[in-house]
Formats: C-alpha cells, sequence, structure tokens
C-alpha cells in the first residue's frame, strides 16, 4: 500500500481506514464545508500530515487559529478526553501531542516575516485583476509594462508604477502611434485605484527583497516540512489583495519549479483558504488560466487544496481537477443551497450502504464525507470519515510565544529591511531633469545670441530650389524610438539585462 496521510476512520456505517496517498497528493483536493463544522481542523491535521512526511506546506491564517501549529497539544485541553476517545474509536494508535515546524509570513510584516514580490514580477494581468480595472483600462497597463520591459525600466515598487504612468501621459501622442490610443482618463482611473491599494497598505506587498520562492520550500534539521503560515486575518479587510497575492504565489511556482511528473510525494502542498475570494467577480480569461494552472502544476510535484464552504464556489472545470475530497456538512435551508447540495453529492461515486446527500446534510462537527484518489489515481467510493484529532495547539498561540518563534527562525532578517534601489522612479526622475537643464541651457544660449543672429535664423532663406523657413526643430535627434533602442542596449549589457519573458499569469518569468 502506498504511504499514506491518515486522515480518519470509523468502524460501522464509518470508513474503517481513510487516508490520503502521497503518491496522489499532488492530484489537488477539496476541504469543504458550511462555517463551524470543522474544516479548520481538518486543515490542521492535514498539515501535521504532510509535515510528518516531510512536505513542505503553505497555507494562509484567515481566523488566526492555525497558529497553534506551533505548540504541542495539552493533556490539560478540556477537549483532551474527547480527543482520547476519538483516536481509540478510529484506531488512530499513534496519536500524541506534537508541534510542527513553522514559519510566519504576513504581507504587512507585522505577525510574521514580510512577504513582497515587485510590480514586474506580478505582471499587467494580476495587477489588473487586483485594481479591478476595466478592458480600456487593462489596455494601459499592459502598455505601461511594456515599455518598461523594452526601455529597461524597473517596475519593482508601486512608484516606479506611478511614475511610469505619469511619463506615459506626458509622452501619450508618441505612444498612440506605436500602442494604440492612450487615454488620460484611463490613466488617471489607474492611478486612483493605486491610490486605494495605497490606503490598504498594498505599499508593503511591492517592493525588494522579494520572496524566494526556496524559502517556501524547506524541512527541518529531522526532515519534517516547514509550515508556511500566512497571516491573513488583517488581509481578509482587503480580498482582492489575499486573492491576487494568492494567485500569483500559484503562477510563481508554476512557471519557476522543473518538471518532475509523478513524484512519491509533493513537492510543496498550498491550501486556498477562503478560496471563494479568488473566483468572486474574475473575468473568464482569469478564470480560464487558473485552470490551466490548476491542470499542469502536478507535474511540478505540487499540491493544490482549496478550502471553502460550498464546492458551488470553484468553477467546474477547475472543481474536475481536485481528485482527493473531504466534504464536511453542508447545510440546506434554501433552494439554492439544497441545489448545490445535490450537485456536490453527484460529484462522488456513490457509496450503497447510504445516500451520499443525504450523508452530506447529517454528518456533524468533526466528521465528514470523504474521498480520496486509489491505486492508478482512481476516485475511492465515498465514505463517512470521523476526522482524526490533531496533534498541536487547537487554538491561537500568544503574541509573545509568536514573537519567540520569529525571532528563532532562519528567515529572521533576511526580509526585514527593505530595499530601494535605482529604478523606474529615479530613472524617470533623472531623465526629466536632464530634459528640463537641456531646455533652460538651451533658452539661455538662444536669449544670449545677436538679435541680428536671431533675426537671420528666423527669417527666409533661399535654398537654391525653393523657399523655406527654418525651424527650431532638429532633424535626426533623440526621438522616443532611437531613445528607446538605446535603453534596450544598455539594459541587455547593464548587470539587471535579462531575457523579458511572461508567464502564464503574466509575470515576469525570472527562469531557472
Amino acid at each position: 500500500m502506498a504511504e499514506q496521510i491518515f486522515v480518519g476512520g470509523g468502524g460501522i456505517d464509518y470508513a474503517e481506514h481513510q487516508g490520503l496517498a502521497l503518491k496522489y497528493a499532488n492530484r489537488h483536493g477539496l476541504v469543504a464545508g458550511a462555517t463551524g463544522t470543522g474544516k479548520t481542523v481538518t486543515l490542521q491535521i492535514l498539515a501535521e500530515g504532510f509535515s510528518a512526511k516531510g512536505v513542505p506546506v503553505f497555507l494562509s491564517d484567515v481566523k488566526g487559529d492555525l497558529s497553534g501549529l506551533s505548540k504541542p497539544g495539552s493533556a490539560e485541553s478540556k477537549l483532551h478526553k474527547a480527543f482520547i476517545k476519538r483516536a481509540e474509536t478510529i484506531g488512530f494508535q499513534e496519536f500524541g501531542y506534537n508541534a510542527v515546524p513553522v514559519t510566519f509570513w504576513d504581507l504587512y510584516g507585522e505577525m510574521g516575516h514580510p512577504v513582497r514580490t515587485t510590480v514586474a514580477e506580478m505582471g499587467p494581468l494580476l495587477l489588473a485583476r487586483l485594481l479591478d480595472l476595466t478592458e480600456a483600462q487593462e489596455g494601459i497597463l499592459n502598455i505601461a509594462f511594456r515599455v518598461a520591459d523594452e526601455d529597461g525600466l524597473p517596475l519593482l515598487d508601486l512608484k516606479d508604477l506611478q511614475a511610469l504612468l505619469v511619463w506615459i501621459g506626458e509622452n501619450r501622442d508618441k505612444l498612440s502611434l506605436r500602442y494604440g490610443n492612450v487615454s488620460v482618463s484611463s490613466i488617471g482611473a489607474i492611478q486612483r485605484r493605486l491610490l486605494v491599494l495605497e490606503n490598504q497598505g498594498g505599499t508593503k506587498l511591492f517592493g525588494e527583497p522579494a520572496l524566494e520562492l526556496s524559502d517556501l520550500m524547506r524541512c527541518d534539521a529531522s526532515g519534517r516540512g516547514i509550515v508556511n503560515i500566512l497571516a491573513a486575518d488583517k488581509l481578509m479587510a482587503a480580498p482582492g489583495l489575499y486573492a491576487t497575492f494568492l494567485l500569483w504565489l500559484l503562477s510563481e511556482l508554476f512557471e519557476e519549479l522543473p518538471e518532475v511528473g509523478d513524484p512519491d510525494k509533493p513537492k510543496l502542498v498550498f491550501f486556498f483558504d477562503e478560496a471563494h475570494l479568488l473566483f468572486d467577480g474574475a473575468p473568464k480569461a482569469l478564470v480560464d488560466k487558473v485552470e490551466q494552472v490548476a491542470r499542469l502544476i502536478r507535474s511540478k510535484g505540487v499540491g493544490v487544496y482549496f478550502v471553502t464552504q460550498s464546492p458551488a464556489d470553484i468553477p467546474e472545470d477547475i472543481l474536475g481537477q481536485l481528485g482527493n475530497r473531504i466534504q464536511h456538512a453542508l447545510r440546506a435551508f434554501t433552494a439554492r443551497d439544497q441545489k448545490n447540495l445535490r450537485l456536490a453529492a453527484e460529484t462522488y461515486r456513490s457509496n450503497p450502504r447510504f445516500s451520499t446527500e443525504q450523508a452530506i446534510r447529517e454528518v456533524g462537527v468533526g466528521e465528514a464525507v470523504t474521498s480520496m484518489l486509489m491505486d492508478k489515481g482512481v476516485p475511492g467510493i465515498v465514505e463517512r470519515t470521523l476526522i482524526r484529532p490533531p496533534g498541536s495547539q487547537l487554538g491561537p498561540i500568544s503574541d509573545r510565544e509568536r514573537r519567540e518563534i520569529l525571532a528563532a527562525s532562519d528567515m529572521a532578517g533576511k526580509y526585514d529591511t527593505t530595499l530601494d534601489r535605482r529604478s523606474a522612479f529615479e530613472m524617470l526622475a533623472a531623465r526629466s531633469e536632464k530634459a528640463a537643464q537641456a531646455a533652460e541651457e538651451a533658452e539661455q544660449k538662444a536669449e544670449q545670441a545677436e538679435p541680428a543672429v536671431r533675426e537671420y535664423n528666423a527669417g527666409r532663406r533661399y535654398s537654391g530650389t525653393r523657399v523655406t523657413r527654418s525651424t527650431s526643430r532638429r532633424s535626426g535627434g533623440d526621438t522616443f524610438g532611437s531613445a528607446m533602442t538605446e535603453a534596450v542596449i544598455k539594459e541587455l549589457k547593464g548587470s539587471t539585462g535579462r531575457r523579458i519573458v511572461r508567464g502564464i499569469l503574466g509575470g515576469l518569468f525570472r527562469g531557472r
């Protein structure tokens, strides 16, 4: 039998043993159920199981409860007797209280190590989703990224993008000839959305040092996978920022990791909590790309698990990619709820011993209807399952305990200090300053010229064939095209030179 993570059991009327085979853990999964039915505990025991098998985990802590993974449970807990009884009922002889190695992360840098990416690496598609731009506004954003890529202007933080948009507005006539209409009103709308993003704390997401994916894929000295916990309780106040960050992280994993086929165990397991936020209001083009990533990323050794209240929250094409399923109770108070319940039941291989639809409605807290992939990746028959008790603490740890873990972390100091190197903001400012200085020198030179010379230069002169009027415009000067060509050459020769390639979700492909 393939190596498994024990999920639960129960005996009579329940599965004798229900485990998630590591070999098929990269075939993705779903944890669903109404509020208060036990999804968080299921997420906790899955994280414990993967960590014990040497698989790193990334998950978001929406309610603050999952920080308890870092601390062992206690026999003094009021649930201790219930845990012991549950372990005996399901035959979980290895049950004991143990912590798992964790690393805390936080986009705001308050409850964990800071997490950053650059504007360039996120790309125009996800940034347009984050800013909720119209099609016309997204077109302007694509022009901005194209100019930055071709003109060697590093977009690292929001002020770089804001400065570039100002420059594009000032040079819109030249750019419109090459890229199409550049509307000042669209630029203004994007700038206003960027201001809103700043007010939500989005400036902390963009900058350097950017997160290195290898820091999410580590094991401790004893071979246990590190559980990376993203503090998301405050982040949930900006659901667009939360969803876009997770989609960016998934796309980065897809683009950077090499193909490994079907490994004996995943290289990383990624949990999307509150998964409905990823798809609410998302354009079909983006959903199609996410479906494509979900379908292909398993060959990179990454398992993706969506955690949500109802399977109906997940687009059907993506839902079809989720092989391992743990379904807690669903409420069916309305006609829509009843329809979703029927649809959820129809996605399982039926069990002749009970009605799947009725079981999903009736399972209690800490129970679930489960179906795991079996040999050759075939979905298992649906089973009623008592979920095993967690070995780590239920509920959050104290602020003091969190600070102690952060101070002892291998990541301490690596991302704490923000870098602000020369990028688009500084380069465009220097370019504007140089142009202003050249204009001032030309004006002074013109003022110093003799009146007769100025009169001669402004007069009509006979060229021998036709009468022309001289102008102050230079022919063959520093045109936009020549300036761009020169900048690209400098970029390719410089220390930041690299091949500009964008991935499936528009992020900058850094290569391997």
